[in-house]
């Protein structure tokens, strides 16, 4: 057995050596690729927008001959900005394709993400990098340069009108709208708009502008904006002229475009102007941080009776002694009016003026350059008033409070029928001076504008006693408020023995006339409170305007709009509370 096992280990060897012994085949041998040679369609090009889906550059390159299927060649194409050595490179990648094509949207968007300036010529360099589909074997092909000028892609602008009208009336109401196609199609980045205008046949020499804002492709201009624009061109008010728009659109990085132009035929209206009073008084009585500041200074009010639209303007307005001021039209110097003896100068060196504190009425006439300054005040004149259709009985016994600059509030005991309003001793002539009696009235409810000279207010139905509330502060809707007088309480945390926030069982004040309302009462300290003319919430009430006082024996102003409530004192104990609606102040003593 061993023998046998000896003879079997003997013969595997001898077949091992010949084996050795026999010529090894030769492996099959495999050249390193090359780097490709990239050339182009053209050295330069300059594209224009209708060349946006075009091709108007082709690469093409060599083959880098790899020991492999062509077709699973790999090609990294980069291109970048010349100089930049290829740091912020586009970069496309294919397989197996010795050749590359591009539109003239995509080489234009590449330039505008780029932040070229458009219609000037800049550089871009190319190269390839070939490998094997696992990157093996990377080689970069030499650096081809391509001078590229980037080209406009502006909207497309239309006009929703070509001629436009309108009147001082519906100046709100809507008048024109543009609309335009996005520019710069497949830029990434965000891209501004906004809508110029000029006079028709300028190019835009001396152009406008309306903000729109990023990527919005609509702007609708109302009857007002519309007059405006052809104003600013210089169309008078009243006449008609040609107006030209386009939309200007501006890429993040700074390159910029501009729409077709549209024409609109714009028939004027005058439009209104504005009058200020800025003076010496402006600081001490709340108008700004400093005196003779136009921007700051209070608004008169617009005369809108036909004739006096743009000619008369007044305002009420408590000033102190020895106060000067002047009129500006807008909020600057540029326009602005003094003067003495009723007369109203233009750029005059002579400031108008009053000696005394207290309310006045002061009323210009820009047209036959005239002023008046005389006492500030308004009165309850009609059927319903305790003063008849007597303007000179409404004063002072039917008297309202002149409670701030344009504003007045008084309580008068009604009878039924037809009543007004009046700021003089008697009625007006039917002349367009600024020496004339306003008085007012208007034909909707409480809320509702009211009118000067015109008619009456609705008719009182039922007597009693009513606050009412003649609303200037707004100059572009002078309007007034009715409402019940009957009771006044006095609710919130700080009332001693009282449910707190409670009107149904809060205590009433005392009416003691000429819009006063008194009450003795003992309030809990550092607490609040505020005063309300009914028994439930949503009634007329009164807040805080002193900025949260808690002094004693100091008047504080009030509100009716919304504000804070009133601090009641430091220490509990009983108070004298008077709340007087004509001067808009509450004391507590």
């Amino acid at each position: 057995m061993k023998l046998f096992n000896h003879i079997r280990f003997s013969h595997l060897v001898l077949l091992l050596v010949l084996a050795g012994c026999a010529k090894a085949p030769e492996l099959k041998y495999h050249n390193n690729g090359t780097a490709v040679n990239l050339s182009s369609s053209a050295a330069s090009i300059a594209p224009t927008a209708a060349d946006s889906n075009k091709v108007i550059l082709t690469l093409n390159w060599t083959s880098p001959a790899y020991a492999t299927d062509t077709n699973t060649y790999k090609y990294i194409l980069e291109l970048d900005s010349s100089t930049k050595n290829f740091t912020k490179p586009n970069v496309i990648t294919q397989t197996g394709a010795r050749t590359k094509s591009f539109t003239g949207k995509e080489i234009n968007n590449m330039l505008l993400n780029y932040g070229f300036a458009l219609g000037v010529p800049v550089d871009l360099d190319f190269r390839i990098t070939s490998s094997y589909s696992n990157n093996n074997e990377q080689y970069k092909s030499n650096i081809l340069k391509v001078r590229v000028t980037p080209y406009s892609d502006p909207s497309v602008l239309t006009t929703e009108k070509t001629t436009v009208s309108g009147t001082l009336n519906d100046a709100g109401n809507p008048s024109n709208k543009f609309t335009w196609t996005r520019s710069f199609t497949g830029y990434s980045g965000a891209v501004t708009y906004t809508l110029q205008f000029d006079s028709a046949g300028k190019n835009f020499a001396s152009l406008h502008e309306i903000a729109v804002g990023n990527d919005a492709y609509l702007k609708q201009l109302n009857v007002g904006e519309m007059n405006d624009a052809a104003l600013t061109e210089g169309v008078a008010g009243g006449t008609t002229g040609k107006v030209d728009f386009r939309v200007k659109a501006v890429t993040a990085q700074g390159a910029v475009s501009y729409s077709n132009t549209v024409s609109v035929t714009i028939n004027t209206y005058i439009p209104l102007l504005r009058f200020y009073l800025p003076g010496s008084y402006q600081v001490g009585s709340g108008y700004g941080s400093e005196n003779w500041i136009p921007a700051t200074a209070p608004e008169l009010v617009r005369d809108l009776r036909p004739g006096a639209l743009n000619k008369l303007y007044y305002i009420y307005i408590w000033l102190p002694a020895n106060t000067e001021f002047k009129v500006t039209q807008g909020r600057s110097w540029d326009v602005n009016y003094g003067g003495t003896g009723g007369n109203l100068v233009q750029g005059s060196n002579d400031n108008l003026k009053v000696t005394n504190a207290g309310f006045y009425r002061i009323s210009i006439d820009r047209t036959s350059l005239k002023y008046d300054i005389r006492e500030g005040r308004m009165g309850f004149v009609g059927d319903a008033s305790g003063a008849s259709w007597s303007p000179g009985g409404a004063f002072p016994d039917y008297a309202m409070g002149l409670a701030s600059t344009n504003l007045f509030v008084g309580i008068t005991n009604f009878a039924t029928g037809p009543w007004k309003m009046i700021d003089h001793n008697d009625w007006n002539n039917g002349d367009l001076t600024v020496t004339n009696a306003r008085s007012y009235g208007a034909s909707g409810p409480s809320g509702s504008t009211m009118e000067i000279n015109g008619g009456n207010f609705p008719n009182i139905t039922a007597a009693g006693r009513y606050r009412a509330i003649w609303d200037g502060r707004n100059v572009d809707n002078i309007k007034y408020e009715l409402s019940p007088a009957t009771e006044m309480r006095v609710v919130g945390d700080g009332i001693q023995g009282v449910p707190e926030w409670s009107p149904a069982n809060s205590p009433q004040m005392t009416y003691l006339g000429a819009g006063r309302w008194r009450i003795t009462t003992t309030l809990i300290g550092g607490k609040k409170i505020k005063f309300l003319a009914g028994n439930d919430w949503g009634a007329f009430d009164y807040e805080d305007n002193s900025g949260g006082s808690n002094a004693v024996g100091v008047a504080r102003k009030i509100k009716w709009e919304g504000s804070g409530d009133f601090m009641t004192p430091v220490a509990t104990g009983v108070y004298t509370i008077t709340l007087d609606e004509h001067a808009q102040t509450m004391i507590i003593e």
